[in-house]
Formats: structure tokens, sequence, C-alpha cells
């Protein structure tokens, strides 16, 4: 009787625990993990994937050409423990084919298969988006500063005024998931009017919202609030810039819950440092964390939070066993619950 050798996984990170009962339940795997909840650094990594037949990674760790080539011919599966994908060299990952042998690996499909987690954290990062929004149009972190300062004196009428969604125009910057779960939630505040910006138009999806279909620069110009929820593309890169910022109105206000790198921040920063916009809230930037220093965070009309869309016990769990389980069905040559197709 010839002994089956185990398949080698490698997470790069601890995960939830749903995710992780899952890998650790699997008989047919040996699962090693980088046993803390900082990123790894680039060594440790590439020698933990050497060998090994998948990898579970996180949006912040960059699967590339000498990830890769460290990894070596048995790699098969990359699970993402995220919807984007922009952190994965696809390209690079579309050239490899595996060579893992038939007793340690069946395998119906040849090359890499990629895993990742849209859906599932959709409704948490349209809450994230539209939460933000308030807190960034209401002004509730200064509010709360002066609440903690002494700064709140008396009533007063004109005192820490913000904006409010009722008979305003919001323009939407990717109507895809997120984009019309963020539309969803706001439609009962009253909003008057909705605007999008894409590659293309979305007729069915926007039909819910009565949505019009602009230009990017006309949605900048037009809108009370502007809502990124795109991918980070070659398109979208830098698409926010000084040219768009300076089309808003002065009284709007930019939100961003996508990729820090859709945004120049050094345009932003001095759009909102000059009054050309009123204030924003962003959930991403570039890089991340962003610096203590930065020049943004010294801005009373800018919200910053830390990548936290889908920060929900509930969420991150579900992600963590959609992970899992899209490893492990790519490993075993079966369909993956949520695959990448390349």
């Amino acid at each position: 009787m010839r002994l089956v050798r185990l398949m080698k996984v490698f997470v790069t990170r601890r995960i939830p625990a749903e995710g992780s009962v899952a890998l650790a339940q699997a008989s047919d795997c040996e699962v090693e993990q980088w046993d803390s909840d900082e990123p790894i650094p680039s060594k440790d990594l590439e020698r933990g994937v050497a060998g090994a037949h998948g990898l579970l990674c996180l949006l912040s760790d960059r699967i590339d050409k000498k990830l890769l080539d460290a990894a070596g011919p048995n790699l098969k599966v990359i699970s993402t423990l995220s919807a984007g994908v922009d952190h994965l060299a696809l390209d690079e990952i579309k050239k490899r084919e595996n060579v893992a042998d038939d007793e340690t690996c069946p395998r119906v499909h040849s090359g890499i298969r990629v895993g990742y987690t849209p859906d599932v954290l959709t409704d948490t990062t349209a809450e994230l988006a539209v939460s933000l929004l308030l807190t960034t149009c209401r002004r509730l972190p200064e509010a709360i500063e002066e609440v903690k300062n002494g700064g709140w004196t008396t009533w007063k009428p004109l005192w820490m005024c913000g904006c409010g969604l009722t008979q305003s125009t919001v323009g939407i910057i990717g109507l895809g998931r997120i984009g019309k779960a963020v539309a969803r939630r706001l439609k009962p505040f009253g909003v008057q009017r909705f605007l999008y910006a894409g590659r293309q138009p979305r007729p069915q999806e926007a039909e819910e919202f009565q949505a019009e279909f602009v230009s990017t620069l006309q949605l900048a110009a037009e809108s009370d609030f502007i809502i990124v929820t795109c991918s980070l593309t070659p398109a979208t890169k830098g698409l926010c810039n000084k040219d768009f910022f300076q089309r808003m109105k002065k009284t709007a206000v930019f939100v961003n819950v996508s990729r820090g790198e859709v945004v120049n921040q050094d345009d932003l920063y001095q759009a909102l440092a000059s009054g050309q916009v009123a204030a924003a809230g962003l959930d991403v930037t570039t890089p991340e964390p962003l610096p203590t220093n930065h020049p943004l965070l010294t801005l009373k009309n800018c919200v910053i939070l830390p990548h936290i869309g889908s920060a929900t016990h509930r969420t991150r769990n579900t992600m963590s066993l959609l992970a899992a389980n899209n490893l492990l069905a790519g490993l075993r040559g079966e369909p993956m619950p949520s695959e990448l197709k390349l």
C-alpha cells in the first residue's frame, strides 16, 4: 500500500475561525500558516510558499513574478481573502503551468486557478460607505472633538452645520454590486437624483434608481455627493485627480471605498485645503497604512478610516470560509465556489 503525500498549503496570515477550521479538517492537506495578524515579511513568504500546491493570501500580499518563481511549479491554486484582485499579477499567473504529480494532486485543470470572495462583502461595504458619507457630511468627528475639548459652549444656529442628503444629487463611480447596494441604502434618505459613471451604461442596474449614465467629469460637476466604488484598473488609476476635483461643487463631499490608487491624494489634499471640495471620507488610501505625518491627516474636513469596509464578524468569517473552500476545491480539481476566470 503506497502512502499518498499531502498537498502543501500556505496561509499568509491568521484568518477568521470558520476558514481556519475548514482547512484544519482537510485530511488531504498539510497546512502551514504565518501565525500573526501582521503582514508576513517577503523573505518568509517566499520560504513559506516554496513547493506549495495552494496559497491563501490577503489583499496586502503582493503576488508577483518573484513570488510565483519562489513557489515553483507545484502551485495550482491561489485563493485570496478579498473581492479585489489588483494585488495579484494576473498576467503572470496566466503564463504558469503547474506540474504536480498525480498521486499528490488530482487535477482536471492545468495552470494556476484563482479564487476570490466577491458578493459576500457587498452589504457590509455598502453600510460602511453610507456610514462614512454621513460621518463626513455631518462633520461628526469635528463635533465629537468639540465636546471633548470644551468647544461646546451653547447651542448656536450656525455652528457645526454640515450637508444633508434630502433633495441632493448623488454620483456613483462604478455601479457594480457595491455601487448598487450603496444607492439602495441612500434612496430612502430622499436623494432626488442619481448619476453614475463607468466603462459603459448599465440600464438594468440603473433602472431601480432611475440613475443617469454620464461622463466622469459631468458626474463631478453635478453631484452633491460622490462615492467611488469602482475596481482598480489601468483605466481607473488616478481617475480622481486635479481636473476632477476642480469640476466638483465647492459644497460637495467625496467618498472613496474602492482602492486608494483611484485617487490622486496630492490633488485631493490641495482641493480640500483650498476649499475647492467641502469634505472627503476615505476608507482606502495609498499607501496602507497611511503614514501618520501625511498631510491629509492634518485636515478637519477629511475623515480617514483604516480600510474596514468589510469589517464585521459575520462578513469576515464568511469571507474566510469562502476563501478556504475555494482553495480546497481548486486543489481537488473541483468547481470552486467563486473562481476568477482568467
